[in-house]
């Protein structure tokens, strides 16, 4: 097995695994190198639906988010997908986010299965967020190391269907559900269990105001952490490819999927693991 970093800030690739096949020694390999990179990719993987499960539950158990319609005969994968007629229409996962933020417990990791893909376009970037916090002032860091921040399943600015927030009619989101107008307060800045270093852990999709605030009063300083949060020099890029598995880390990255491909088929599998409730400096 071999591990080759992809940028500075985060993301790797793994060549010479077979995750199916992976044994314990394998995985611990995985495991340390997930922890450093955050982000890794896993080319010319050749996996059933049993097996992305089967590939899933090596990094912890198997979540079942809400407010997505998962595959029927596998109600544990969620066809992530935009058919070709589809044009001038949002995609899934297509604005800055780190994956169900709003629960009590988010999820730690997520795996991203490619088996259809455009010819050109559909990358995916990732933001790691040690290195948006790391980059920030010390004043900057003092002042957000105490605060906590309100966020809801529902995009910012809409409660239930708004506008914006049509998404390819190939994933079904549940858009009738009273629970998805809980707020849940989580860490401004959260404490990797694993890695113990500190990120950021706010995104435009999820993240609405600061406890105590009003959303006008905390809109300056969130917008300011967002634009922040995805510099450049934080990021790395994915050009997918059939068989490449995306295996990131929740509780440290943001990410994005590029939408460019109107005229295409695009489908991947995805998979989630559970996570914790967040910990905080």
């Amino acid at each position: 097995m071999e591990v080759r970093a992809l940028a500075p800030s985060c993301g790797a690739e793994v060549f010479g695994l077979s995750l199916p096949e992976a044994g314990a020694d394998a995985m611990q390999q995985v495991h340390a190198a997930l922890a450093q990179h955050a982000v890794l990719f896993f080319r010319d993987q050749r996996f059933t639906p049993e097996q992305q499960l089967d590939v899933t539950r090596l990094f912890g158990p198997i979540l079942r988010v809400p407010y997505i319609q998962h595959m029927d005969a596998y109600p544990d994968i969620i066809a992530v997908q935009k058919e070709a007629d589809e044009r001038r229409i949002s995609n899934f996962g297509g604005t800055w986010h780190s994956d169900f933020s709003f629960l009590d417990e988010p999820p730690s990791y997520t795996l991203l299965y490619a088996l259809e893909l455009p010819a050109l376009g559909g990358d995916t970037l990732w933001a790691s967020q040690y290195a948006a916090y790391e980059a920030l002032s010390d004043g900057m860091q003092r002042l957000l190391d105490p605060l906590w921040a309100v966020q809801t399943a529902w995009p910012h600015g809409t409660k239930g269907p708004g506008p914006g927030t049509a998404v390819s009619r190939s994933v079904g989101m549940v858009r009738n559900d009273p629970s998805a107008d809980r707020e849940v307060l989580q860490p401004v800045v959260r404490v990797h269990p694993v890695t113990r270093r500190k990120a950021l852990f706010v995104n435009p999709v999820y993240t609405q105001r600061f406890e105590g605030m009003g959303e006008d009063e905390s809109r300056p300083l969130l917008n300011y952490l967002f634009g922040h949060a995805t510099r450049a020099e934080f990021t790395c890029r994915l050009r997918w490819a059939p068989g490449t598995l995306a295996v990131w880390d929740n509780r440290c990255l943001l990410h994005l999927a590029i939408n460019d491909y109107d005229g295409s088929r695009r489908l991947l599998h995805r998979t989630t693991v559970a996570g914790e409730r967040a910990v905080v400096p």
